[in-house]
């Protein structure tokens, strides 16, 4: 009979665990909210900033041998402040350092997964806050142009109609009809996808073949733009909404945002940073542990509520 080594009689040299040297990390999707903020640096103290406003001229008839009326533009006062003061925080304690294998691994993923925890917050804010510019339950007419509406598809899904009337709500309020574009829910790629319409169309020409082959979207754009609108998609607009406007109710409504993205002024959302996210670390000896914290102060409004249309689509037909 054989003596060796086997597996049976020598159990305590098998490792019956092995641990990868490499930790696994969330998968993470891109943000770009703050390509459409006009960022403010002419804030160096106080609280409270002030952006005036004048309204347009007027002309009059001109009588003959009658006294010319001289009147007054109307005038606005737009308000801004930071009111956003965030921090991730994170310790390791010094036994933890001598007895995990793995602690250097955890203390170099603080600073990237703290910064990534704060500029998720500020992309959610950056849309939150162009969705609660506006008057819920309202269209938000300007110039005879609906800025605020439900979805007109079947459950309340985004159609091509309305991308259409986006694009009437802001030729209507004068928005220049440059960089247009839409940040619209996942749920609104399905529907495009699933659209009967959009197969049969798709289906017999080649011309589309490589849209029913890989899909609507690349990264997080579409592979086509719709009446002139670029189409980004993201998982960070406001969800959860109920409301009732013109008649059409949606009840798991999600905020899609159309508006032009040109350079300057014409940004919908005004905001920026007091204080970029700063990472401050020390050792903690009562505690017999290091600290790590990244910090950060921003604020964002919605600063030209006429280069903002908001159409409430369902997300129930996932």
């Amino acid at each position: 009979m054989s003596t060796g080594f086997t597996v049976g009689t020598n159990e305590h040299l098998i490792r019956s665990n092995l641990w990868q040297r490499q930790l696994k990390e969330l998968l993470l999707d891109d943000l770009f909210a703050m390509q459409f903020v006009r960022i403010l640096t002419d804030f160096p103290d106080g609280t409270t900033l002030n952006i005036p406003s004048i309204g347009e001229a007027e002309t009059q008839d001109f009588v003959e041998g009658q006294a010319v009326r001289y009147t007054r533009m109307d005038t606005g006062n737009f308000t801004f402040s930071f009111d956003q003061y965030k921090y991730s925080a994170h310790s390791v304690s010094e036994k933890f350092k001598r007895d995990s294998y793995y602690a250097s691994d955890v203390i170099s993923s603080f600073v990237p997964l703290q910064h990534r925890a704060l500029m998720e917050a500020v992309e959610t804010r950056v849309f939150e806050r162009a969705n609660s510019g506006q008057t819920a339950s309202s269209l938000n007419t300007i110039n005879e142009g609906d800025h605020r509406f439900v979805a007109s598809g079947t459950g309340e899904t985004l159609t091509k109609n309305d991308f259409a009337r986006a694009w009437y709500a802001l030729r209507k309020a004068n928005v220049p009809m440059t960089n247009l574009t839409a940040v619209v829910d996942p749920s609104v790629a399905y529907a495009f996808m699933t659209e009967t319409n959009l197969v049969n169309l798709l289906s017999p020409n080649p011309t589309w073949a490589p849209i029913v082959n890989s899909g609507l979207v690349t990264g997080m754009k579409f592979v086509f733009n719709i009446f002139g609108f670029d189409v980004y998609v993201s998982n960070y607009l406001p969800r959860s909404i109920s409301e009732t406007i013109d008649g059409l109710t949606v009840t798991t409504g999600v905020a899609n945002q159309f508006f032009s993205a040109a350079p300057g002024d014409i940004k919908p959302v005004i905001g920026g940073f007091r204080q970029m996210p700063t990472v401050h670390s020390e050792f903690n000896k009562d505690l017999q542990q290091e600290e790590f914290l990244t910090i950060a102060e921003y604020g964002f409004k919605l600063y030209r509520p006429e280069n903002m249309v908001i159409i409430l689509s369902d997300t129930d037909q996932v």
